[in-house]
């Protein structure tokens, strides 16, 4: 067995690809021989010095890779990312510091590049909590019988003079894109989607690992004829005993920038023919859904868990890009074992804006970088977190104060998995 010091970790190569592909797929439990579409595929998008690997005697046993991202903050401005996925060690190689290794790698070199966060989703809880990372965006799930919601299911637009269309995916490639930028301007914990997000969740980029599976697309137009809303969603084939359709459509995304085209997409999926249940997806944790049904009762919650996890890298420009509906000002201890972004700042906020620095003043909270990361998309509460023991108050008050600052009147959501 070799030692972990005798573990190679650094950047891959172009060559090393389908080395560290395998190494991936291994990890995730798939299977570890990949095509050589899929490699060629691959090579298209990651960069190789933001991609890890941990190498004994020439083999990949771990993998890791970042890239950039832009997420939104409460307010709308947008921040740049360190966005990790692809996280796998190899069963045979656990338990030596690998991914700690490669962790502190890439912080170090996003801390260098100027980028405000780190984000990631967890599949795990317990890991990434000791590396700096709070859950800073939660996800809903319900099921929806669609005999039981009291919705009349002659009348699926309400009478705005607004309008539903099934289009295809060329389409949505043209509407989409403008219209999830308009939503990333207004929901807090959104993230950008590229050109190839596009191309492979409407079928004109097909990937091996990912089977496709066709669907619909209904857009929804104001009365003046402007895209508001987009759902995007498949639907199985199932009869029952009686030879009776039992039909459930799956929502694979659905996004408005209006409450009446979010609403009317809703009305739409509840009203198709055949179809006795909706599977909503990965939904904001306050989403419209369940209340917007006459009888809430019929959606029912399957999935609530923790999504987006943020790392803070510069505790300075993440305060001050976010906006403020109080005012107030309140000095932080930020305790940071990565030593990346610790310190004591003071915020000073109000409507107007924010400004924060570094200071000696004495502090009103002491929390870990990773209990900030938690808070700073405002969908924690600092209270709660003081009851926890992870957020201790060194003058009274001052928990109350964090949320009257940092929490939002709508949680934030990430729509995405990446």
């Amino acid at each position: 067995m070799s030692r972990s010091d005798d573990i190679d970790v650094r950047p891959i190569t172009e060559a090393e690809i389908a080395d560290w592909t395998r190494a991936l797929n291994t990890g995730f439990l798939r299977p570890s021989v990949s095509s050589e579409a899929e490699i060629a595929e691959r090579a298209t998008y990651i960069v190789p010095e933001r991609t890890l690997g941990a190498f004994d005697g020439g083999r990949c046993v771990a993998t890791f890779r970042s890239f950039a991202q832009q997420l939104t903050a409460v307010g709308g401005k947008v921040v740049p990312a360190d966005a990790i996925s692809n996280v796998a060690v190899t069963s045979t190689h656990r338990r030596r510091g690998l991914l700690t290794r490669m962790m502190a790698h890439d912080l170090a070199a996003a801390k260098e590049r100027g980028e405000v966060v780190a984000t990631l989703i967890a599949a795990e809880y317990p890991i990434y909590g000791r590396f700096g990372f709070g859950p800073a965006t939660w996800t809903s799930e319900w099921a929806i019988d669609v005999a039981r919601t009291g919705l009349d299911p002659r009348a699926p637009v309400p009478d705005d003079g607004g309008r539903i269309d099934l289009v295809d995916g060329e389409d949505v490639r043209k509407l989409g894109p403008e219209l999830y930028e308009r939503l990333r301007r207004v929901r807090p914990g959104v993230i950008d989607r590229d050109e190839r997000w596009w191309q492979v969740h409407t079928g004109a980029l097909r990937l091996d690992r990912s089977p496709w599976s066709d669907r619909f697309y209904a857009v929804y137009r104001s009365a003046d004829g402007e895209v508001e809303g987009l759902a995007v969603y498949g639907c199985d084939d199932h009869w029952g005993e009686t030879k009776q359709p039992l039909n459930t459509a799956t929502v694979q995304s659905l996004i408005a920038v209006t409450p009446a085209a979010e609403r009317a997409l809703w009305h739409h999926l509840c009203s198709i023919d055949w179809i006795t249940q909706v599977k909503t997806g990965w939904r904001a944790a306050d989403d419209l859904v369940p209340l917007l049904l006459p009888d809430p009762r019929a959606a029912r919650l399957v999935t609530h868990v923790d999504w987006l996890w943020v790392r803070i890298l510069d505790v300075v420009r993440a305060l001050e890009a976010r906006t403020y509906e109080a005012e107030g000002a309140l000095v932080l201890e930020v305790v940071d074992a990565g030593g990346l972004a610790g310190g004591r700042y003071r915020l000073e906020a109000s409507a107007a804006g924010a400004s924060c620095a570094p200071t000696t003043a004495s502090a009103d909270l002491t929390l870990d970088v990773g209990e900030l990361g938690t808070l700073w998309l405002g969908d924690e509460s600092a209270v709660r977190l003081a009851a926890l023991g992870r957020v201790r108050e060194e003058r009274a008050g001052a928990a109350r104060l964090a949320d009257a600052l940092l929490r939002t009147s709508r949680r934030p959501w990430c729509p995405d998995i990446f």
